[in-house]
């Protein structure tokens, strides 16, 4: 009784993590959006600290349960897949960073095309976060599901951002870092769709016991 009273605290700081991570892209996004600095600096300096406290926090309560309790079977497997989120989450923290800094460098320079695929990229993503934990927690193999087949949405709107970008920086040259700054948010972006994909195929594992990793086809 008490390893499973454990495993539901741990479960309901996950979903306070995920929260974390899906605010600081969605601050991100506002912050290139409205031109807000000081937002974007927010992201940078005082929540993507707090994500790392937490991937060690949760790295700490995952080896206690398991040297404390010794689990087997579903427990230890959910004891694990919530050491592995952890880490994906905090790894979107990073990439989110990594938006943040390119959104300071574009919001001092003139814009190069109206801003409406990215933040249509960051909107699927963001729900992408929220049904990636929301699956895990639930055992919702069917929603976990949806989130790998969302992941071709983002990949074919990355592909339509970089197209559009060549193309400008080919007709002006004077675009070309600024449009490289929108391709690398772009791939951000996709890479937090993957991390998310990756949780959803380990959902799906978990709850099913098929495997679907590196095979789109099977999705």
């Amino acid at each position: 009784m008490l390893e499973e009273a454990k495993l539901q605290t741990l479960k309901k700081e996950l979903i306070g993590y995920g929260t974390l991570v899906e605010n600081m892209l969605e601050n991100a996004s506002e912050g290139l959006k409205r031109k807000d600095a000081e937002k974007l600096r927010a992201v940078i300096a005082v929540d993507e600290p707090k994500a790392n406290e937490l991937e060690l926090h949760f790295d700490e309560a995952c080896i206690q349960l398991i040297a404390q309790h010794q689990p087997a079977g579903k427990s230890l497997r959910t004891i694990l897949m919530v050491g592995n989120i952890s880490v994906n989450l905090e790894r979107m923290a990073d990439h989110v960073v990594s938006v943040s800094e390119g959104a300071l460098y574009l919001i001092e320079k003139p814009p190069v095309k109206p801003l409406i695929d990215i933040p249509n990229m960051t909107r699927i993503v963001v729900g992408m976060i929220r049904d990636a934990i929301t699956a895990f927690i639930n055992e919702d193999d069917k929603l976990a599901l949806e989130i790998c087949e969302r992941d071709e949405l983002v990949d074919g709107l990355r592909t339509q951002i970089i197209r559009e970008l060549v193309t400008i920086m080919i007709e002006d040259p004077t675009t070309i870092e600024r449009s490289l700054q929108l391709m690398k948010i772009a791939s951000n972006l996709e890479r937090i769709a993957d991390l998310c994909t990756n949780i959803g195929e380990d959902v799906i594992y978990m709850v099913t016991g098929r495997v679907i990793k590196h095979s789109k086809a099977s999705v």
